[in-house]
């Protein structure tokens, strides 16, 4: 068999192979936004112009971070500065005057029953007036404090004995009237209830309200570190950004960046030196003003309470002994309260730091040790049984302990007065170093920014 010329036959074993197929060109993966982003961000920051862009949108950034947090932690010290001038200090002393009305309340009522049955008029004025003082303060706290705090379960509970205490010293009034000894029973009664019930639950509300005092004082005079870190940061990015500018143009001034530098200048001077002085004044508001309150507080309680158990000391005439058997329990409790009395004094006369705060003081000091010679004469004249002699010596008019008492408690007065005073001045002056900061701070930082990227488009234009 012949074949034309130029044609090949395959084997007659080999089978036909189909022509191989052309390979499908494979797409490109997709980057992710993510991806796109590094990649154009890697590719501007090959060129200059990209870099200042970097640069610029960096520092604008930056500034603006230490505006809104400067913002931000001077708005929540200036509000806990203003709690406490406003809120935790206010609360703390009508804390204070609430027990203080229910102590002298109780000494009131144990002088007018020692009179007789024809109580006088002051006495029982002002008996009455402290009652009204402390039902009033009650409102005024119970309406400003949650019912379901420790404080507003203490008030809560001197709401409810109020009217209890008071039911029985008019029971002990309308006895004595009458001359009955039951009296003297009804107020021996009314004054236990005074002293392990009404007196304590506010002590422990004048202690709740006084915390949360220190509370909102700490919190006030803490400093803020997150927005001095980042504008010591803003500033050192900003001087970095000028030299980087000066080393590459041989320009010494961008305007832009040298205003930016500026208001970021200002606004941590201010930062630093506002806060300073608001710390200042309320530390010094704290150790000349709240711990004298402290003290003073105290010494008029302890005044108080010294001088209901003196008078009690004639009504019970030796019926109410200690604990263990052997000593009349409100002499006792006179000794203890005069004892604590002359310790507070001697304190609040080292924290007093002038003359119009340290010469109360004094006076209560003179006072008290004429009140203690007063006293022991009295004792002295019932223990040889002249009762009446001895009573004359307690609540009589001249040359008595009770004109010594209401000395002493005339001065822990003005002392009190002052020392508020002083407390008031020194944290309104630390609110007031505060005020303007935070919106200052947003203003700074805004226009920082815009002049951080007016001087850096200014650099990038010369690329255009």
């Amino acid at each position: 068999m012949t074949y034309p010329p130029n044609v090949r036959t395959a084997p007659e074993h080999a089978s036909a192979q189909p022509p191989a197929p052309v390979p499908a060109s494979v797409p490109a993966p997709r980057r992710s936004a993510w991806s796109e982003s590094t990649a154009r961000l890697r590719a501007a920051a090959t060129t200059e112009p990209g870099r200042l862009q970097i640069i610029g949108a960096a520092l604008a950034v930056l500034v603006i971070a230490f505006g809104a947090v400067t913002a931000f932690e001077i708005s929540g010290r200036a509000a806990a500065t203003d709690d406490v001038v406003s809120r935790s200090q206010p609360l703390s002393a009508e804390a204070a005057n609430i027990y203080r009305s229910l102590a002298d309340a109780d000494t009131a009522a144990a002088s007018g029953f020692l009179a007789g049955a024809q109580e006088p008029r002051d006495v029982h004025e002002r008996y009455e007036k402290d009652i009204k003082d402390a039902s009033r303060l009650l409102v005024k706290a119970a309406s400003t404090t949650d019912a379901s705090s420790p404080s507003g379960q203490e008030i809560t509970k001197l709401n409810e004995e109020l009217p209890r205490y008071t039911g029985l010293i008019e029971r002990a009034r309308a006895n004595n009237r009458q001359g009955l000894p039951l009296g003297g029973a009804y107020l021996r009664y009314a004054n236990q209830k005074m002293s392990t019930e009404l007196l304590p639950a506010a002590e422990r509300l004048y202690t709740a309200e006084t915390g949360r005092l220190d509370q909102d004082n700490d919190s006030a005079r803490a400093w803020p570190f997150l927005s001095l870190g980042l504008g010591v940061v803003a500033l050192g990015a900003l001087f970095w950004a000028q030299r980087r500018n000066y080393r590459r143009t041989n320009r010494v001034f961008n305007h832009g960046l040298l205003a930016a530098t500026a208001a970021s200048t200002v606004l941590l001077l201010w930062l630093g030196v506002g806060h300073t002085v608001a710390r200042s004044e309320l530390q010094d508001a704290n150790v000349h003003g709240q711990q004298s309150l402290d003290v003073l507080n105290h010494a008029r309680i302890n005044s108080l309470k010294a001088r209901a158990n003196e008078n009690l000391t004639l009504v019970a005439r030796g019926a109410v002994l200690t604990a263990d058997g052997k000593n009349d329990k409100y002499q006792t409790d006179y000794t203890t309260g005069m004892k604590a009395l002359r310790e507070e004094l001697g304190t609040a006369r080292k924290l007093a730091d002038d003359s119009q705060g340290s010469g109360p003081v004094a006076d209560a000091i003179s006072g008290v040790s004429e009140w203690q010679g007063r006293h022991r004469t009295a004792r002295t004249t019932d223990d040889n049984g002249d009762y009446e002699g001895a009573l004359k010596q307690i609540i009589g008019p001249r040359n008595s302990t009770g004109e010594s008492f209401n000395r002493v408690d005339e001065a822990l007065e003005k002392a009190l007065a002052h020392e508020q005073g002083e407390f008031t001045r020194a944290a309104e002056d630390g609110r007031g170093a505060l005020g303007g900061l935070p919106i200052g701070a947003a203003a700074l930082a805004v226009l920082a920014a815009v002049a951080a990227i007016v001087g850096v488009n200014r650099r990038l234009s010369e690329y255009r």
